[in-house]
Order: C-alpha cells, then structure tokens, then sequence
C-alpha cells in the first residue's frame, strides 16, 4: 500500500527540508490514505476537481494555490461562494490536494525550468542555468520568429511582446513564473547580454518600459511575455512523467486547463 504521505515524502526527498514553505497537503488528515490514483496540475481548479474525482483519482498535486494566494490565505474568502462551494466539493470527494511549488523550484536543476526547456526543445541550446533563469544561445531568427516557435511549442493561444519584432535575436534568457518583474529581468539583459527574455509574467510598467527605453536609446532589446501558466504547465507535465515512473502501479494523470485569457 501506497500512502499518500509516501508519495509526498519521494517527491521533496531531493531538497533539504524546508522550514517556511506553501507546500502543504490539504486536509493533512488524509496522509496517511492509500493512493488510488493522482492527478498532476498546474492549478486545482474546480474543473480538474472534478475530473480527478470522474476518473477516480484521490490525490491532486498542483504547482499554485488551490484559493487564489501565494500564501494560502483564506480569511478574505470566507463568505464568498464561490469559495464554499469549492470547499464542499473538495470535501465531499475525500480529495487530497498536495501544493508541490517551493521543493520543484528547489530541485537541481529546477523542475519547472526542466520541463519548459523539454518542451522548447533547447536542451542543447543551453549556455547556463541559475537557480532563478536560464540562458541559451539558439539559431539566429527574428522577435517574431521566436514568439510564433513559442506559441506552437507551449500550446498557447498567444503571447504579448514588447521591443522590436523584426529584430534578430540568438541569445535568449528565461524566467519562468513570476519572475519578469525588472529586479530579475533587467540585470539578465546586462550581465548576460542577451537579446530577448521570455517570461511568465510581472509587473507591466518595470520590464517593458525599460525595453521600451533601450530601443529608443538604440540599445534594442525584447521581452516575450508568456503568461504565467504557459510558462509553468511544462514543468508539471514533466513531473507527471516523473511521478509515472515512480510509482508505476499508480494510476497518474496530467491535467491542464487551457489560457484563462480571451483576446477581444
């Protein structure tokens, strides 16, 4: 018998033990239930809820908060319904959610970054790799170029640039999640050089306006924004892969949902 606990125990086995961390298994209760089947996820929405309960899974693993913060805070919800209702459906399918974010960003080499690189296809591309980014140097090709390569590779319906589109870039940085705001962004663009940065997202007036500045300055640079679940659903499709092979009794199932966003 596979105890829910086990599993969760295998998955931050690589990383020293964290002390102040969002990973937590709501209820805690359920740790010691046999696993019957898991769900892996980018989110726990109440659509993949209700998909793990269809296809009899009793452990969902999601990378983001299961209510809408970082920090799991609750208090500012209480009356709302959606909410509750959301509460009573994990309550009454007996549904263990395990939030896995801090330990898979931890791992060496982060297990978020691995699986957004598997699915570009840049593993030879890459020049280095920090705990926060990446670098790679791939074939010349345009702003443009880049962002439609991106957008078929990640499955996603669009992404929003800011710099030059006809401009050629080779040296790519990336900071996936929220990891684009300008403290991260901009010293990449300068102690590496590189052209262009995909990212998932961050504050809109930090990054693009300082790459709005350089090209006036002659200085071009760009900065592809992803979204922040685009940037992220690879890196749990690579740990479904992952869990798969763990556990190879246990049934596992990668679930995503697709952009929240519709372009009007």
């Amino acid at each position: 018998m596979l105890t829910i606990q086990e599993v969760i125990n295998t998955l931050t086995k690589p990383v020293q033990k964290l002390d102040d961390t969002v990973d937590v298994l709501m209820p805690n209760a359920l740790s010691n239930q046999e696993v019957k089947g898991i769900v892996v996820t980018f989110m726990a929405s109440h659509y993949v809820l209700q998909r793990a309960k269809e296809l009899g899974a009793n452990l969902v693993i999601t990378h983001e908060g299961t209510f809408y913060s970082h920090h799991n805070h609750t208090e500012f919800l209480k009356d709302n319904p959606v909410f509750q209702k959301k509460c009573r459906v994990i309550e009454e399918s007996g549904l263990a959610i395990y939030r896995f974010h801090d330990y898979w960003h931890r791992y060496q080499p982060d297990g978020i970054m691995t699986g957004f690189i598997q699915d570009l296809e840049w593993e030879s591309y890459l020049m280095e790799s920090k705990p926060t980014s990446a670098v790679f140097s791939i074939p010349p090709l345009t702003v443009r170029e880049l962002g439609e390569y991106v957008k078929i590779k990640l499955d996603t319906p669009f992404v929003r640039v800011a710099g030059n589109l006809s401009m050629i870039c080779s040296r790519v940085g990336v900071l996936v999640g929220y990891r684009g705001g300008g403290e991260a962004a901009i010293p990449l663009f300068m102690e590496e050089n590189v052209d262009v940065i995909l990212a998932g997202e961050g504050p809109e007036w930090e990054t693009p306006e300082f790459v709005r500045d350089a090209g006036y300055q002659g200085r071009d640079k760009a900065f592809i924004l992803l979204g922040h679940a685009a940037s992220e659903k690879p890196g749990m499709r690579y740990l479904a892969d992952l869990i798969s092979g763990m556990f190879p009794h246990i049934p596992v199932y990668p679930i995503a949902e697709d952009q929240p966003f519709q372009i009007i």
